[in-house]
């Protein structure tokens, strides 16, 4: 495979980086919350009722197992990407994420085999994604100059985050008919994208093969999948507690997590061919500008969850809307943020390539911090134009952050180095992804926990339901009743049982399961906790927005040569051009 190290204006290549790069990273992402609204369906298929507390394992693996396995790889794959060629670690992730799509779509077992098969291949899935993600950005800052960078990223990117809200609709869409046709859908693509990128892209970096650093490695991917793992157990219930993060199980994985982590920077520090350079963070707009992705990733995380949980348990129930049919419409009436990021992103990524990073991506925290706000302001029963407007102010802000700030990043980086730089960013995104998952559900649950069932036993008990069976479906873990409205079950119907629902008339059995009452039940306790789980984004976006602030002026070319002679000089030389530049 043939370098070629400099690039030009009119360079066709660039083009075709960026068509086939897109692709990669919409599959990947889109693969990351397709399947949400595709669950209900998933799992009537293959005879497992994922609200049971013995499935919730399977449940919540479904959900976060692909965006674990790609949180921990991207690191050591981008780091690959530099030693042995970004575009041939890209390649290898469109061939393994396809044959995965493939595979998925044959389980021929039921129940929780049917469950183990499908997450396991979901990991596999999960592990191409990361190839893919891993060198993205790289392959694009090799193939653009330095002043059209904020543009391509920006496309990427934003394509990229809409595609996690596009898989919302194409999962209600796809699901319904057969639920194999989620992961179906993705093999003629795949099929095309892999072949087009082997045909058409070019190692445009300069590849120095090193020794791999497999304590690195082994240590970071162990103390980052233990942290998550207890993420999953923490928002479960443990004995009378409503979640679980005081169980010795979670403090075992915490505590063991951040051990091997620290481990690792440990190992890092001394390791002649280190998986990260962590030297890197010398670099100021690098680590300002990491330090902003993480946060932003940690305010809008959970954000979709939530919006999902708040659509269909509540606002579309008491608007007519059937539970069966919610998480269609969720993801329908969620399209004002993703064509408010559609719209900012490309645009502000072309502006900051003229005019700096830095007020844009501090200006959209800021704006997202606005519009978490306003989200905090609206009734449940809230008026669709305001939220409407309100999503897509906060799509518009996320993509006037997102383009400038990877541009940013992407810019700052050593040559020799943008595929271990460009993959740490990626992975402090999607670990906090998951983490913001965590935290909302924590806040959410807890807000539930402290009123629902006093509120729930009362008005089960006012329609016929006796006192014992009202207790036993008032003190259901807050998080299995999150759970039910998330997959779009009819919460009370679902949790109170068929055989109680047969006792009472027929009017108070219409009550208890038509649209509305539930949702009038839960709006209290919902508010609360929806209320703490935005002043949690808002102080990170706020956060976010002084660390990009303090990212300093953008450099006006490369950080280094193209034809650079060794990373170390080269990173010398990038530090020296950023802090020179910074102010």
């Amino acid at each position: 495979m043939r370098s070629i190290p400099v690039t030009t204006d009119n360079d066709r290549y660039k083009w075709i980086a960026l068509s086939n790069v897109t692709l990669g990273v919409l599959l990947a992402t889109l693969d990351g919350s397709i399947t949400l609204i595709a669950m209900p369906d998933i799992f009537r298929g293959i005879h497992l009722d994922p609200l049971l507390p013995a499935n919730s394992f399977y449940l919540l693996w479904m959900i976060l197992g692909f965006l674990v396995v790609s949180s921990v790889l991207i690191v050591s794959l981008g780091r690959m990407g530099d030693m042995f060629g970004r575009v041939r670690m890209y390649n290898l992730g469109f061939v393994i994420y396809t044959a995965a799509s493939l595979v998925l779509t044959v389980d021929w077992m039921t129940g929780r085999a049917g469950a183990t098969y499908l997450i396991v291949f979901r990991v596999v899935q999960g592990v191409g994604a990361a190839f893919l993600l891993a060198n993205a950005a790289a392959i694009i800052t090799d193939a653009f100059p330095v002043h059209q960078r904020g543009m391509a990223l920006g496309i990427n990117n934003i394509v990229g985050v809409s595609g996690m809200f596009v898989g919302l609709v194409l999962g209600g869409l796809l699901a319904p008919i057969d639920w194999r046709l989620v992961f179906l859908i993705s093999v003629p693509v795949g099929l095309v994208g892999t072949v087009w990128a082997y045909l058409k892209l070019e190692e445009r970096s300069q590849p120095r093969p090193a020794r791999i650093d497999w304590p690195g490695n082994i240590s970071f991917a162990l103390g980052l999948v233990l942290i998550m793992v207890s993420v999953t157990y923490g928002i479960r219930p443990y004995g009378h507690d409503a979640t679980g993060w005081g169980s010795p199980r979670v403090i075992a994985l915490l505590a063991t997590g951040a051990a091997f982590l620290g481990a690792f920077v440990v190992i890092e520090r001394y390791a002649k061919a280190p998986m990260f350079r962590l030297q890197l963070f010398r670099i100021r707009a690098f680590t300002f500008g990491t330090l902003s992705t993480f946060l932003s990733a940690m305010a809008r995380g959970g954000l979709m969850f939530m919006l999902i949980i708040w659509l269909q348990g509540i606002w579309l129930p008491q608007h007519g809307y059937n539970f069966s049919e919610t998480p269609l419409w969720a993801g329908i009436y969620m399209l004002p943020l993703t064509l408010g990021m559609l719209i900012a992103g490309p645009t502000s990524g072309f502006l900051s390539d003229r005019f700096g990073s830095r007020w844009f991506a501090t200006g959209g925290m800021i704006g997202s911090a606005t519009s978490f706000f306003l989200l905090a302001l609206l009734p449940t029963n809230f008026p669709f134009v305001a939220f409407a407007l309100i999503l897509a102010l906060q799509g518009a802000s996320m993509g006037m952050f997102a383009s400038p700030n990877r541009a940013a990043v992407m810019n700052s980086l050593p040559t020799a180095e943008r595929g271990a730089g460009g993959g740490m960013n990626q992975t402090f995104q999607n670990s906090a992804q998951v983490l913001s998952i965590g935290v909302f559900f924590t806040l959410m649950i807890l807000g539930l926990a402290s009123s629902l069932p006093a509120t729930m036993a009362a008005g089960l008990e006012a329609h016929g339901v006796g006192a014992a069976a009202a207790a036993r479906v008032a003190h259901q873990p807050p998080v299995s009743i999150l759970f039910a409205a998330f997959l779009g079950y009819n919460p009370l119907a679902h949790l109170t049982g068929t055989h109680v629902l047969a006792s009472l008339s027929a009017a108070n059995r219409a009550t208890l399961t038509g649209h509305s009452f539930f949702a009038h039940l839960i709006s209290p306790s919902f508010r609360t906790g929806l209320h703490e789980a935005f002043a949690f984004a808002i102080g990170a976006c706020l956060i976010a927005a002084v660390a990009s602030l303090a990212r300093g002026k953008r450099p006006e070319r490369d950080p280094q040569p193209r034809t650079a002679p060794h990373p170390t000089v080269a990173l010398a030389s990038a530090e020296n051009a950023v802090s020179s530049q910074a102010g």
